[in-house]
């Protein structure tokens, strides 16, 4: 399968993989290689990095606002 585009997490990189579990196409920045998942997946495993700093009114917390 080949992946080609731009990255669907940071919409600047090339998208170089595609994610096993919800089929996003990412760039190696954003490919959990252990996970075989892009970075939004692998937060749920719980040691994923989506890309998010934190920023304001941001606890680092998941999606549902709870760790």
């Amino acid at each position: 399968m080949s992946v080609t585009g731009l990255c669907q997490v940071c919409e600047s990189a090339t998208a170089t993989r595609g994610c096993r579990q919800c089929g996003t196409n990412v760039c190696e920045k954003h490919f959990d290689r252990t996970h075989g998942v892009c970075s939004r997946c692998a937060s749920v495993f719980g040691d994923g990095d989506d890309g998010d700093d934190g920023g304001p009114g941001r606890s680092g917390s998941g999606p549902t606002g709870m760790r």
